[in-house]
């Protein structure tokens, strides 16, 4: 069996306990975690998520963030500019695009329905102007249903830390670890 069946597998398997009322916003994101150069793979496996979704008689949603910082900046006034000197990309700007994802994320996240999964997918493509964390906290109370963040990185079960990419120090998160190597209990 491929690396990305048992992924998918172990969602459905997760799919199939029963949703437990009365959660914070933080546990009912799931981290559905994998090495990153499995992102194009793990995203062709994006509709068998779907029907596992479907077939547990749960709604599904995407948010897809891909192309969300590269159509902003595209769209901002000082585009031109940031292309010709990169450094007029400054932090301040980011943290503005940052607020403007998470409204985006929240407003969508608000019209799932409670017994929905909303996927969130791309979230690699902030990397490295924004922490992945910090996008996840700020929307998480958010979170009706249950949010499948797709993560292409590592996580350590010792700590329960994150890392995007394994490209920064990992974050400490209370979210379920969808892992194919765990026994669902």
């Amino acid at each position: 069996m491929s690396r990305v069946s048992d992924l998918v597998d172990a969602y459905a398997a997760e799919l199939s306990l029963p949703w437990r009322s009365g959660l914070s916003g933080g546990e009912r994101v799931w981290m559905l975690v994998y090495p990153p150069d499995m992102e194009r793979t793990v995203r062709a496996a994006v509709p068998k998520l779907e029907l596992a979704t479907g077939q547990s008689g749960h709604g599904w949603a995407v948010i897809d963030v891909t192309d969300e910082l590269g159509t902003w900046i595209a769209s901002h006034k000082y585009a031109e500019a940031f292309f010709e000197e990169p450094s007029d990309f400054t932090t301040a700007i980011i943290d503005k695009f940052e607020t403007e994802l998470i409204a985006k994320v929240r407003q969508q996240l608000a019209a799932a329905p409670d017994d929905s999964v909303v996927a969130l997918i791309g979230i690699a493509s902030i990397f490295p102007f924004m922490r992945a964390s910090s996008v996840i906290k700020a929307i998480d109370d958010e979170v009706s249903g249950r949010l499948l963040v797709l993560f292409p990185g590592l996580h350590d079960p010792e700590t329960h830390a994150f890392r995007l990419l394994d490209a920064r120090d990992g974050f400490n998160y209370r979210a379920r670890v969808i892992d194919p190597q765990k026994d669902i209990a």
